[in-house]
């Protein structure tokens, strides 16, 4: 499994260990970064010696060895690339996301926020370029699954499976629907805040499903998006962590580009027909795209490169 899939899965799932964390390069590992000079430029955007010396400083905290310098130009240009196009497409992950990553991330480390913050900043990587970092590997498979497809299983490979399967996996149905506080982007810094608080606040008022919408009109500018049936292997990672702990009949709230937002669940139940078999094997075969690397994202970036203007120095 590649570095960057790696992470991608320990900072949405908090499960794997970030190599070093316990002994983190000392300063003197850490390239000066006095004299900051450009390095790169990516259609516009420069790549400063800063940049490099803090992608260097992560590299060394993941034990990557050799002359780490054009490594790490290079992974700097390619993400830069890639933060544009996911900026140009619109399908970031919100600020939230991260910070709600990173804290899982810490915790599975075993250190809080503070702690890991610490920890980034005296090995020269920072926080702010952690998290950067992050929200690109958070967000880029997004935009690979939307323009290829997520499902790489085709239909007759699923049955295929089920044929040879004994048993039909057993998965968890959701009947699921978003409740929205919308918030239009030029208010976001004015009435966000208030926005969440009474987002959260709707939560314990929250009728049921079959109310919902006579809910969303006690309220300005909310509403109501019926998802329907959503299988737990088909969960978009952003909100499966919210599901899974959820008490009662809504998940936490989130913000995102649209506003707050959380799920209702209608309801939940175990089930094993051809339906869940086919969302828990499809979800199987991308798991092993992605411990593999996806050649999808690899052709998307190559194009981006083509097109591109890049200046290295």
């Amino acid at each position: 499994m590649t570095f960057a899939n790696k992470i991608l899965r320990a900072v949405v799932l908090g499960t794997v260990a970030f190599a070093g964390v316990n002994g983190f390069a000392p300063a003197s590992l850490v390239p000066a970064m006095a004299a900051t000079e450009v390095a790169a430029v990516v259609n516009k955007v420069a790549i400063t010696s800063g940049d490099v010396a803090r992608r260097m400083a992560f590299m060394k905290l993941r034990r990557e060895t050799g002359n780490l310098a054009p490594k790490a130009k290079q992974e700097l240009i390619d993400e830069q690339l890639k933060r544009q196009e996911i900026a140009r497409v619109g399908m970031s992950v919100s600020t939230d996301d991260v910070d709600a990553a990173f804290g899982r991330f810490a915790a599975s480390n075993k250190l809080s926020v503070q702690q890991m913050t610490e920890i980034l900043e005296k090995s020269g990587v920072g926080v702010e370029h952690f998290k950067n970092y992050m929200a690109v590997q958070m967000s880029w498979p997004r935009l690979v699954n939307a323009r290829y497809g997520r499902n790489k299983m085709s239909n007759q490979e699923v049955v295929t499976k089920m044929l040879q399967s004994k048993e039909k996996p057993v998965t968890t149905e959701y009947y699921l629907k978003q409740v929205i506080f919308v918030v239009p982007p030029a208010k976001r810094a004015a009435i966000g805040a208030k926005r969440k608080a009474e987002a959260d606040a709707s939560r314990a008022k929250f009728p049921g499903c079959d109310q919902a919408m006579d809910f969303a009109r006690n309220y300005l500018d909310v509403s109501i998006r019926d998802l329907g049936r959503v299988m737990k292997p088909e969960m978009p990672p952003e909100w499966a962590p919210l599901v899974d702990a959820a008490q009662g009949n809504t998940t936490a709230s989130r913000v995102t580009d649209r506003g707050v937002e959380y799920l209702a669940i209608c309801n939940k139940r175990q089930v094993n027909d051809d339906l869940a078999a086919e969302a828990v094997f499809k979800a199987e075969d991308i798991g092993k795209v992605k411990q593999d690397g996806d050649p999808n994202s690899d052709k998307y970036l190559a194009e981006l490169k083509a097109k591109a203007q890049i200046i290295e120095h």
